[in-house]
């Protein structure tokens, strides 16, 4: 199973509009972030998780033609945004399965009304196929099965999802005992980063480090990280050695 990081910043990306920050004005490749999400493929299976504001830009730069899905984490911005861009994949292959909580599915059936239409729908318009994500029933994806981990992003709930040894968590500020024991065995776990200074609805680097430390997988990557984290190439050297500084472009095999 190969993962590929579609993006790895947070909800700006990196660099930020407007910033004079120093790693906004970094020439090095990793320091530039689209908003967060990965391409998780094998065999002949392919599927997203999230589909954020920049979801054109990065089926392009992946190289991506097939999409079996969408697994959304949540509804806020900077993972669903991108859901009119899947035309393309419409019209060569049909409506899009989207997995989701069923609150994420109302969301979008309110912020993105036209997908959803039943009369008069423009021919034009995006197609998806709606499935529930519900907390403890695992579902499949392709041959795999898929298993939801409910965490919480400060007061909203985001599902994080493990496939087979891989489990990939963003958006996480806490977590309850009962779900960090769908996380054992890992030989990748991916979860986010923020920055250094504690944030109200993300672990900041210490906190993902120590949640590293109680899951314990083979190897961690870290994503969702604001330009305030610092340079990657720095950052990176402050890790442990089994712990890596994700990167958009980045591709690994599990």
């Amino acid at each position: 199973m190969n993962v590929y990081f579609l993006g790895t910043g947070t909800s700006q990306g990196i660099p930020v509009i407007g910033s004079e920050h120093e790693v906004c004005k970094s020439t090095d490749s990793k320091d530039k972030r689209l908003r967060v999400a990965v391409w998780v493929h094998w065999e002949n299976y392919s599927f997203v998780i999230d589909c954020g504001p920049d979801f054109r830009q990065q089926m392009l730069t992946s190289n991506c033609k097939k999409v079996d899905g969408i697994l959304f984490t949540h509804e806020h911005a900077d993972h669903t945004a991108g859901l009119d861009d899947i035309r393309p994949f419409n019209f060569r292959q049909g409506e899009m399965p989207i997995y989701a909580h069923q609150r994420v599915i109302d969301n979008l059936k309110r912020r993105f009304d036209y997908v959803f239409e039943t009369i008069n729908k423009y021919p034009g318009a995006p197609s998806v196929k709606t499935i529930e994500v519900v907390n403890n029933e695992p579902f499949f994806i392709g041959n795999k099965t898929a298993i939801p981990v409910n965490v919480m992003h400060g007061n909203l709930q985001v599902f994080g999802y493990r496939i087979d040894d891989f489990a990939y968590l963003t958006d996480v500020k806490t977590i309850a005992e009962s779900e960090v024991e769908k996380l054992k065995n890992l030989k990748v776990l991916v979860v986010n980063a923020l920055r250094e200074e504690p944030h109200n609805t993300h672990f900041n680097l210490q906190e993902a480090l120590d949640f590293i430390t109680l899951v314990q997988p083979e190897k961690a990557y870290l994503t969702h990280i604001s330009h305030i984290l610092g340079f990657h190439n720095e950052v990176q050297k402050k890790l442990p050695e089994n712990v890596f500084l994700a990167y958009d472009t980045l591709e690994i095999t599990i």
